[in-house]
């Protein structure tokens, strides 16, 4: 099993929300894992472990405010991504009509 020391800055989605459900109500003391690092610096973690890997997470003041607007943050993620798409899919529908306008203009022009 591998062993990953992450800052929770640096979790891709998916771990993020596996922290999320690990700790849905915020970490205690009880979690909290504290070390010195080869610098000498203290370092405090929470665990997190996926089917491979086992996850040192840094922590800090901002990750509890991470750990409780985690939700609404990737709500707002969601829905812009979606109003992209949509966006994208008017423009094409767009010159798609525009493409039947102008070859029925051109077939006016003929006769």
């Amino acid at each position: 099993m591998l062993r990953k020391l992450i800052d929770y800055k640096k979790l891709d989605h998916q771990l993020a929300a596996l922290l999320i459900e690990t700790y849905p109500d915020g970490y205690g003391d009880d979690d909290i894992i504290t070390f010195q690092n080869a610098s000498g610096e203290y370092v405090q973690a929470v665990e997190l472990q996926t089917d491979d890997t086992f996850y040192l997470v840094k922590i800090s003041k901002s990750l509890a405010n991470f750990i409780a607007t985690f939700d609404d943050t990737i709500e707002r993620e969601l829905d812009a991504s979606s109003s992209r798409i949509l966006e994208e899919v008017e423009s094409a529908d767009m010159e798609f009509e525009q493409s039947q306008e102008n070859d029925t203009e051109e077939e006016t022009d003929v006769e």
